[in-house]
């Protein structure tokens, strides 16, 4: 019987810090696309927006703590070891190396994210190593804008059996069954002005923040 092909994903972002919704969200994706592994990988240096405020190795001890023993999540450094921008074309060219030619590979972002696809790094060669899966917004009824729509209409796909058909190439957008309306903004601006977190990141998470003092407010 011909074994079946791995399917990794690979979840991006500069988790700062990393809180409920990420996780229920990865957790989510990894059992609809019935994934291996789902990588989650902070960033380094995000291309569009600010540097955060905590250092990347405090993000990435975050990102662990709020993982724990979660079954298929793996939070990966391997953004954090390069220099300069983190751009997700380096990081999907390497694990296409590390996985082989015939992994189903999926890049899953946000739909924040995803509007604005066109202003990476190359993104039109992101379908020649990974597919795309973005997070669908309850709701959201715009048209897309015209270069995005050239983008991606002729790879769009309307499930996961046939975005799986394939190693890459496809476009597929996901309802998650819960969305979790958590930012890490308002949990960055409730930590600066002393005020309880509980609930929005785990408790070990939540742990970690406190004993290493991060996101208080600099006097």
């Amino acid at each position: 019987m011909r074994q079946q092909a791995q399917r990794i994903g690979m979840l991006g972002g500069t988790f700062d810090p990393i809180h409920l919704g990420h996780l229920r969200s990865a957790v989510e994706v990894h059992e609809a696309l019935s994934l291996d592994q789902l990588h989650m990988i902070p960033a380094q240096q995000p291309p569009l927006r600010g540097q955060p405020q905590v250092s990347p190795e405090q993000r990435l001890a975050l990102l662990k703590a709020g993982i724990g023993d979660t079954p298929g999540l793996v939070a990966d450094d391997r953004e954090l070891r390069r220099d300069g921008p983190s751009y997700s074309i380096d990081t999907l060219t390497e694990l296409r190396t590390e996985y082989g030619e015939q992994t189903r590979l999926i890049m899953v972002i946000g739909h924040d994210a995803f509007m604005r696809l066109t202003h990476w790094h190359q993104p039109e060669r992101l379908f020649a190593f990974a597919h795309l899966v973005v997070i669908a917004r309850p709701g959201y009824s715009d048209s897309l804008p015209a270069p995005l729509t050239e983008l991606v209409a002729h790879r769009e796909v309307d499930n996961v059996a046939a975005l799986m058909q394939r190693p890459s190439g496809s476009f597929l957008s996901l309802e998650l069954p819960s969305r979790m309306a958590i930012s890490a903004t308002y949990i960055r601006e409730r930590l600066a002005q002393g005020k309880n977190v509980r609930y929005l990141v785990p408790p070990p998470v939540e742990q970690t923040i406190t004993h290493l003092g991060l996101y208080q407010k600099r006097e």
